[in-house]
């Protein structure tokens, strides 16, 4: 098999970090890559640490650019997939669209202008193979019938890899969930803005979006209802940390009364057993991102307070592989009927 394969958002970090994961792919073959501001420039200038590419010249993304793949995947910020997606599904039906925005994520069109504003842009295939859905199957079945993908929030993937077995196994109170992210500051891309500037984020920690206005809270409460057909409430607060990648992802939960320590740790256990890319580490071991760097896994621990009377739940991901560019080509593989880890490793980078 020989996937043609178009980038748009080449220069940006989930666009670099698609392109380094389609390099390593043995069934792939990398066509057009575009963009906007920069479009005519090479696309060594943006991302020098993708030397076979580095000569390429990026191309504007348009229709005309980006028609005639196989795969198209849209690395572009949100309200910027919707049209082109659009035009792409007109022009070439059968082609695979991938969206690595928030475009496609939401199946409410309420919730999508409440937290984005808006159209809705329309709800494609949810890119999380490993979530549980409330029918006892996962959402793996449905990659492997759909050429529309839309990938999960970064920040979303760990806090639900970290809850979502305890939803499913109605061992923790859906509407009493608390979440508290530690963020690298690549999450929010790769503009400049002021307050991610090195003298800014340099021995620094500092929250954003509190109070319940984060983008990412409807497609929590979306994914761990899937879980069991709960209503979920969740407080969700993330805090920018001095470092590029990763995300830490800390989660407590009020226990139901069918909760105790061997359960939980079952319902974890038997949630991550036969994933290839979600672990449970043993009793005592704790997460953390360096652990992830560079990998498509996410590594997840779980254990009870017993005084409070709450679950504790931490996840560790890369932000821009497990988290993005990763979940993208896993959820690829099977929409083209791949094996689901081609080109993807489990392998970190240490120190």
């Amino acid at each position: 098999m020989s996937v043609r394969i178009a980038v748009a958002g080449c220069t940006g970090y989930a666009g670099g970090e698609t392109l380094r994961l389609l390099l390593q792919h043995p069934e792939v073959s990398i066509g057009n890559l575009t963009a906007k501001s920069s479009a005519g420039s090479v696309l060594g200038t943006h991302q020098p640490h993708l030397l076979p590419l580095a000569d390429v010249t990026v191309l504007d993304t348009s229709l005309d650019t980006l028609v005639g793949h196989d795969v198209v995947f849209l690395a572009l910020p949100h309200g910027a997939s919707g049209a082109i997606a659009a035009e792409l599904a007109a022009a070439a039906p059968d082609a695979l669209l991938i969206d690595l925005g928030a475009d496609h994520r939401l199946e409410s069109a309420d919730a999508w202008t409440a937290y984005y504003g808006g159209e809705h842009p329309g709800t494609w295939t949810y890119g999380m193979p490993e979530l549980p859905l409330a029918n006892g199957r996962r959402q793996r079945d449905q990659l492997r019938d759909t050429n529309r993908i839309a990938v999960p929030g970064c920040n979303v993937t760990a806090v639900t890899f970290a809850l979502a077995p305890g939803i499913a196994a109605g061992l923790i109170e859906p509407t009493d969930l608390v979440a508290v992210l530690a963020n690298g500051v690549s999450g929010a891309g790769k503009a400049l803005k002021p307050h991610l500037l090195a003298s800014e984020i340099h021995g620094s920690a500092s929250p954003y979006a509190v109070g319940g206005s984060h983008r990412h809270i409807p497609e929590i409460e979306q994914n761990l209802g899937r879980s069991r057909g709960d209503a979920i409430r969740i407080s969700f607060t993330p805090t920018l940390v001095p470092m590029a990648r990763g995300i830490l992802a800390t989660c407590t939960a009020r226990l139901t009364d069918a909760a105790d320590a061997d359960a939980i740790r079952g319902a974890w256990a038997d949630a991550y057993a036969d994933e290839p890319f979600v672990h449970l580490l043993p009793q005592g071991q704790w997460p953390s991102t360096a652990a992830t760097l560079g990998a498509n896994t996410a590594l997840v621990q779980v254990t009870v307070d017993q005084r409070a009377g709450r679950l504790v739940a931490i996840c560790a991901i890369d932000n821009l592989v497990k988290g993005t560019a990763g979940a993208a080509v896993q959820s690829m593989n099977l929409a083209l009927g791949l094996p689901e880890t081609t080109g993807l490793t489990t392998i970190g980078v240490a120190p």
